[in-house]
């Protein structure tokens, strides 16, 4: 009966609700747009968080190794300016990654964004994890998140969970997290979000 519970409230969050279809980009587009960061390597874990209650709606790893991308588990994060292939969105440059921000943030939810420096060995690591993952189903965004992070070395102690608030509270006692939080006022649904989004070039 937990886990029908689980599932229930998970179903109807933010950015983890029935994501749309996105289609596959191929790899010569991928290697197209691909964009690294400039400075170490890390690992940043996005959590949506709700403004009413303080409840997790969504949660995403962006991962800056040899390139930028975010794994966006379950999410509902579609826009043809991002190639995606399987949950895993390329070519993470400023423009996107801001743009992604804007469109979870609005009057409901924040963004919070909890960043650590990581080896280059450990952000391939999550990289090829990521890449090989494939599509994760309906509300198991975090768990396919935690999953991932307890296979990168260093990262072993993180415990699974279905609640991305409950990951976000296991990254802030990672030594040196630095921790941001994205807001924005507007109204409407993370779809409304993407259909107003405009990423520069």
């Amino acid at each position: 009966m937990r886990w029908f519970a689980v599932l229930a409230v998970c179903g109807v969050l933010a950015g983890c609700a029935a994501p749309p279809e996105a289609p596959y980009a191929s790899d010569a587009r991928v290697a197209s747009v691909a964009y690294r960061e400039p400075g170490p390597a890390t690992l940043t874990v996005l959590t949506m968080v709700s403004n009413r209650d303080g409840s997790g709606g969504h949660s995403a790893l962006m991962i800056n190794g040899s390139q930028r991308v975010i794994f966006d588990p379950a999410g509902s994060f579609v826009n043809d300016r991002v190639p995606e292939q399987e949950d895993v969105l390329y070519g993470v440059s400023p423009a996107v990654l801001k743009g992604y921000k804007s469109a979870h943030a609005r009057s409901t939810y924040h963004v919070v964004s909890q960043t650590v420096e990581v080896t280059p060995e450990q952000a391939e690591v999550a990289l090829r994890l990521a890449q090989s993952n494939g599509a994760v189903p309906r509300a198991f965004c975090t768990s396919a998140n935690t999953a991932l992070l307890r296979q990168v070395p260093g990262f072993e102690s993180i415990k699974s969970t279905f609640f991305p608030t409950k990951l976000m509270e296991q990254m802030a006692s990672y030594p040196g997290v630095v921790e941001e939080k994205y807001f924005e006022d507007d109204e409407g649904t993370i779809v409304d979000g993407i259909e107003k989004l405009v990423i520069a070039d």
